[in-house]
């Protein structure tokens, strides 16, 4: 058992790992095509992030593998594969409910972790990519990266989900993730200035936390920096 188990924790340990380098590469090799010199005189700053990102890949993939494994093996979890097991109406509703909660956990802790003590002990490894690049999106201190490892785990104990819907969760955090540290503005102004636009988080709101430090705390949604007033609006283009 235990050495199923670590199987199960390696081969999530290499999923992540595989998944962070294919999209950040991506929207790496993206940024290098739609605006050269982007990541000009930054290969140091790079090559710090995908160290500290493969590091963290770890510490996500290890509580996968384990929950995994019981999901399998155990049927500890809450997943669900029969698409008859909920009504068709919960699957939009699954993905929204584990976007909001890990939203939610995110804008707290991530706001705590600016306060001056637990920022210098984790936080700044991910605020020292200055301008943050498509490679940062995973780079953090063990200790940060702990506090987001637990979220997923945590929730399909909790919270019935299709596994299809789960790894729906997954793609759009990985995405979203990726494309909120490019440093530019993929999306087009008719999206980010639509009135979804105004509660969703893209790369011109997460530039100017990156800016400014004290503001646009959350990951998915601007529910909370909004209802807290630590929204400070978007980048200029």
């Amino acid at each position: 058992m235990l050495l199923a188990i670590l199987l199960s924790a390696l081969a999530m340990t290499a999923i992540v790992a595989v998944r962070y380098l294919v999209t950040s590469g991506a929207f790496a090799w993206a940024t290098g095509r739609v605006r050269p010199g982007h990541y000009a005189g930054l290969d140091a700053q790079i090559r710090r992030e995908i160290g500290w990102s493969l590091a963290a890949a770890a510490i996500y993939g290890i509580p996968a593998g384990v929950v995994a494994w019981g999901w399998q093996e155990r049927g500890w979890t809450r997943i669900y594969s029969d698409w008859s097991d909920w009504p068709l109406w919960y699957l939009p509703a699954s993905v929204l409910a584990y976007l909001f909660a890990h939203d939610t956990w995110f804008y707290w802790t991530h706001r705590w972790m600016h306060r001056p003590r637990p920022f210098q002990a984790m936080h700044a490894v991910h605020h020292a990519s200055r301008p943050p690049t498509a490679w940062a999106a995973m780079s953090f201190h063990p200790w940060e990266a702990l506090t987001g490892a637990v979220v997923i785990p945590a929730l399909v104990f909790l919270v019935p989900i299709h596994v299809a819907m789960l790894g729906l969760v997954l793609a759009i955090m990985t995405v979203m993730g990726v494309t909120n540290h490019m440093g530019w503005e993929m999306f087009p102004r008719w999206i980010v200035h639509s009135r979804l636009g105004a509660w969703l988080i893209t790369a011109s709101h997460h530039q100017r936390h990156h800016d400014l430090y004290q503001c646009n705390y959350g990951l998915y949604f601007r529910v909370w920096d909004k209802l807290c007033g630590t929204d400070r609006g978007l980048a200029q283009p």
